[in-house]
């Protein structure tokens, strides 16, 4: 359809439910010219009058009786659903989709957002907890979460935290008799708790840094997991070396249930990102949430 023949439509609507040319030229903010020319037009390319004219008022014939039954309240629906989104600058409303994993979403995620969910109850905010590189775009995402390094060069990415470092540990009683490596490539006679990507599908290669010095080390053991929970709760056991960001394992260190090697080898990188499209109109909700994640 049309422009023009939208705009006709909704001057017959106007005018057959205001009763005259004057007033639905006053709603429409048009001349009474330009609406009469509106209809006139609708009704020649239609070959069918819609509205019986007097002096004083005009009024709908059957056939515009049928026309303003069927898209007046389609009309109607329209204008509902604008104003409902005016309303939505001052009461923001929806559903934010997220996907990220489970730690990044207890740890910094639910603490930046709860204020935000408390004081805004029509906001909805729903976590899809994966390991995995997912299309945000393509699985109708609002936005993600993923370390700086790791992100496509066409997204706009917000730091919501501060740099990290990774961990390696073991347990106190898998170091009595295993010996601590010295350095990355010790890793290697060790029963390594390794971690399988989401994404592609292998196992993830542990990065190492020391001074200008990188080591990338391919391990080997008896577990292999793709959430970090069971590989902290493995290394607690006593079932192998662990290689997380060391917030997963802080309280354990702190508390001398793990024991930390290779601190050295251990060097700061960014942080966790939320990443969105650059061409994305961002919703009200969406905004505040992206506000309450901000790193300060």
């Amino acid at each position: 359809m049309s422009k023009r023949y939208f705009n006709d439509l909704l001057s017959f609507v106007t005018v057959a439910r205001a009763g005259t040319f004057t007033r639905a030229a006053a709603q429409l903010g048009v001349t009474q010219s330009a609406l009469s020319q509106s209809v006139s037009g609708l009704e020649a390319r239609l070959q069918i009058r819609l509205l019986t004219r007097t002096t004083r008022s005009v009024s709908p014939t059957a056939a515009g009786e049928r026309l303003l039954s069927t898209i007046g309240s389609l009309f109607d629906e329209i204008q509902a659903e604008l104003d409902e989104l005016s309303a939505m600058h001052d009461r923001p409303t929806g559903t934010v989709r997220i996907t990220c994993g489970d730690h990044v979403q207890r740890t910094l995620l639910m603490p930046k957002l709860t204020p935000l969910l408390l004081k805004y109850p029509e906001i909805k905010v729903e976590f899809d907890i994966n390991y995995g590189f997912r299309d945000i775009v393509a699985d109708r995402f609002d936005a993600g979460v993923r370390l700086g390094d790791t992100i496509d060069k066409d997204m706009i990415a917000v730091p919501i935290g501060p740099k990290m470092r990774m961990a390696v540990v073991a347990s106190q009683a898998y170091f009595a008799t295993h010996p601590k490596p010295k350095t990355p490539r010790d890793l290697v006679d060790h029963n390594c708790i390794n971690i399988r990507m989401q994404s592609g599908g292998g196992l993830h290669v542990w990065d190492f840094q020391h001074k200008e010095e990188q080591v990338k080390v391919r391990v080997d053991g008896q577990l292999i997991f793709n959430t970090s929970p069971n590989i902290v709760d493995a290394a607690l056991t006593g079932l192998g070396v662990a290689w997380l960001p060391e917030e997963e394992f802080a309280p354990h260190i702190d508390e001398g249930r793990l024991v930390r090697v290779l601190e050295e080898w251990c060097s700061p990188f960014p942080g966790y990102y939320l990443y969105y499209p650059s061409r994305r109109q961002p919703s009200p909700a969406f905004s505040l949430v992206l506000d309450a994640l901000r790193a300060e």
